[in-house]
């Protein structure tokens, strides 16, 4: 790559970058944008009592020119966030992950600094290039030091320095970290799922037909010391539709009767009454939920729901250890009964992430010439029908298909198409290994380069813009949320996706290659004996503080099933009732 080049990319990414927040400095002022840009703030109002409409409409009533005009302040805001504050607001997660940027700061800084001052000047006089053009970025690179010569000495120092100040870091904000989490493991070891266990394939009792029974045998007869209680899960699909039905006809009353108050307001003595025909509507409305509501407590029966009883419960014992032991042992001779399982939290979700399998299964097709030379069994692709247009014509769209993640895509695509590459010339060239593979780490510099500048600028600034969540909102806003008052996007910073592309690629695909089948068991007995040691410690502090039995009874009650609820706890919203369970969930 050409000085040239690199500076356009930089201006290009530097430009897009500015226009970004600049863009995002003007649309959080908006009004309209507060769900998306100020939700916790608006879920704190929704705490106290405070409309947040209201709250949107004030800043309507206050339209200036300064809310179309870009700022800086915010960023100087940002910057006196307290690490305790984020800890308090967001969590551990949010704080890791802006101590790993925090760190990588204080990293790169001393290193910018030694290549700037030390190792820029030594690469750019030496020799080992005479022919080299001087547009070129390599007389810069350890590519300008002749082979042998005294210079590489000073590469070698100054890579010991910078590693040894890597692991400096490293074991500062271990350290920091470690202590944060002992604090917030502290702070919420009251939570129901330490007390919990998810047991699943649930054999059915032959003698009372019911699962719930035959848990209360189990556990009572194996154990009987750390047993407390048991919680079966329920198909909630015909429950889930008649509480919607029955919010939907709540809706139409309340605004029937908001529209009567207005007809009363505006009628004029020569018209009829304009709220005889909305009183009959009314009427009907209240009859078909006094209707909805008698089906629901119908199905809160105990006969009704033996019938919709599922092979899956949460058992809550007395303590943690007994919990952690419950969770982590085989509990019967047949492996496919009795499967038990920490229990997640009572709002927990869970996601997974395809990312890297669709990227590989595209550059295989897209490489498949090449695959068929080093791995035979590859030729069998092409007895299948129509697969020689597949592997032709379909890598643009079949990458465009996987995920719509570009840059992710596109740099495991570029990864997996060179590890297909370079795979192929081993098996061709078996001793020229080493120097294929070292050719291919500096033809990655480029790369590189461009890549930190468009992910780490455009895209850290896309996500701070939330460009999804405003095309979502307002495609919801012009169709079948027009009129609706706003809800709060309560989305965290995708931490799931930063740290695993950052920390976990790079340290498990590389580092732990060869060491893992020597460390993955000696891992899993220190996670257990820590996982047992651990609940065994705050068992023990909890009886100090007299808190053992509200943490059963409150793990106990945690985990009720929404048709188990009374009536009026469900119709009060998401606050109360956490997502149903239905037969597809396990």
């Amino acid at each position: 790559m050409n000085p040239e080049s690199l500076i356009a990319s930089a201006a290009i990414n530097i430009g897009l970058a500015i226009f970004i927040l600049t863009l995002f400095s003007i649309l959080k002022k908006q009004p309209s944008n507060a769900p998306i840009y100020f939700p916790r703030r608006l879920s704190e109002s929704q705490r106290q009592s405070q409309s947040p409409s209201h709250l949107r409409d004030n800043n309507r009533s206050a339209l200036s020119v300064r809310r179309f005009l870009p700022s800086v302040s915010w960023i100087s805001r940002a910057f006196r966030v307290s690490e305790d504050e984020i800890l308090q607001t967001n969590g551990l997660d949010a704080l890791i992950i802006i101590r790993l940027f925090k760190f990588g700061i204080k990293f790169f800084v001393v290193c910018s600094l030694v290549g700037l001052v030390i190792l820029l000047p030594v690469n750019y006089s030496g020799d080992g290039l005479t022919a080299i053009s001087h547009h070129s970025l390599d007389s810069f690179t350890i590519s300008n030091i002749s082979p042998g010569s005294n210079r590489l000495w000073v590469h070698f120092s100054c890579l010991w320095f910078i590693s040894l100040y890597g692991v400096y870091l490293l074991y500062k904000e271990y350290n920091e970290i470690l202590a944060k989490r002992i604090q917030q493991l502290l702070n919420i070891r009251h939570q129901p799922n330490q007390f919990t266990v998810l047991v699943r394939e649930i054999p059915l009792c032959s003698q009372h037909k019911s699962r719930g029974c035959c848990v209360e045998k189990f556990f009572s007869k194996h154990h009987p010391c750390a047993y407390h209680s048991y919680q079966i899960l329920y198909d909630g699909k015909e429950f889930k539709e008649l509480l919607n039905q029955a919010k939907s006809i709540e809706k139409r009353i309340e605004d029937l009767r908001k529209q009567s108050v207005v007809k009363k307001h505006n009628q004029t003595p020569l018209l009829l009454n304009p709220s005889k025909e909305d009183s009959v509507k009314l009427s009907l409305y209240e009859e078909k939920l006094e209707e909805l509501h008698h089906k629901i407590h119908q199905l809160q029966c105990e006969d009704m729901l033996k019938e919709k009883e599922l092979p899956v419960a949460f058992v809550t014992f007395k303590s943690r250890l007994g919990a952690a032991l419950v969770a982590q042992s085989q509990q019967h001779s047949n492996p496919v009964l009795w499967i038990t399982d920490a229990a997640p939290e009572p709002r927990d979700p869970l996601s997974y992430n395809f990312l890297c399998h669709p990227s590989a299964a595209v550059q295989g097709i897209a490489k498949f010439e090449k695959l068929k030379k080093w791995f035979p069994p590859a030729m069998a692709v092409q007895l299948m029908p129509e697969s020689h247009h597949l592997t032709i014509n379909s890598p643009p769209s079949l990458t465009t298909w996987a995920n719509p993640k570009v840059g992710n895509v596109f740099f495991w695509s570029l990864l997996s198409g060179s590890l297909i590459d370079e795979i192929g010339e081993s098996f061709t060239h078996p001793k020229d290994f080493p120097s294929h593979l070292a050719s291919a780490v500096s033809a990655q510099a480029d790369f590189f380069v461009t890549y930190i500048l468009t992910d780490g600028l455009s895209g850290f600034s896309l996500e701070i813009l939330q460009p999804g969540l405003l095309c979502w909102d307002a495609i919801k806003s012009c169709t079948y949320g027009r009129g609706k008052e706003k809800t709060p996007y309560l989305y965290s910073l995708p931490y799931y996706r930063i740290i695993p592309l950052v920390s976990l690629s790079v340290l498990i695909g590389i580092v732990y290659a060869v060491v893992a089948p020597l460390l993955l068991p000696l891992s899993d007995w220190l996670l257990l004996a820590w996982l047992c040691c651990n609940a065994k410690e705050f068992d023990e502090l909890d009886e100090k503080c007299n808190q053992v039995e509200f943490n059963y009874e409150n793990a106990s009650t945690a985990y009720c099933p929404p048709c188990l609820r009374p009536l009026n706890c469900m119709e009060s919203g998401s606050n109360c009732t956490p997502a149903l369970v239905s037969s597809s969930s396990f």
